[in-house]
């Protein structure tokens, strides 16, 4: 997945990927996230859903979503990502 994503249609398209990598269909994502299924399309396609919609799918697919600051991190940023990552995987 792209690691970094500033417009509507990155996001959907990073969506769509991890849901075809995860061989999920969009009935089965619709039916956890009690979302129908236009909806998961629609942010596949960039347009606007609501912030609700977004989490409900991203939580019925597995994924969350991180904000991080624009530019460069700084070392100690770096470094405490990694130490999260490395928490979360133990």
């Amino acid at each position: 997945m792209k690691d970094i994503i500033r417009l509507p249609q990155e996001l959907g398209d990073a969506i769509k990927l991890e849901r075809k990598a995860g061989k999920l269909k969009a009935t089965d994502i619709a039916t956890r996230s009690g979302r129908a299924r236009n909806v998961l399309y629609r942010l596949e396609r960039g347009e606007d859903v609501t912030v609700g919609s977004l989490l409900d799918i991203l939580r019925a697919m597995g994924l969350t979503i991180r904000l991080e600051r624009l530019g460069m991190p700084s070392l100690e940023d770096v470094q405490r990502r990694f130490a999260q990552d490395d928490d979360d995987a133990a």
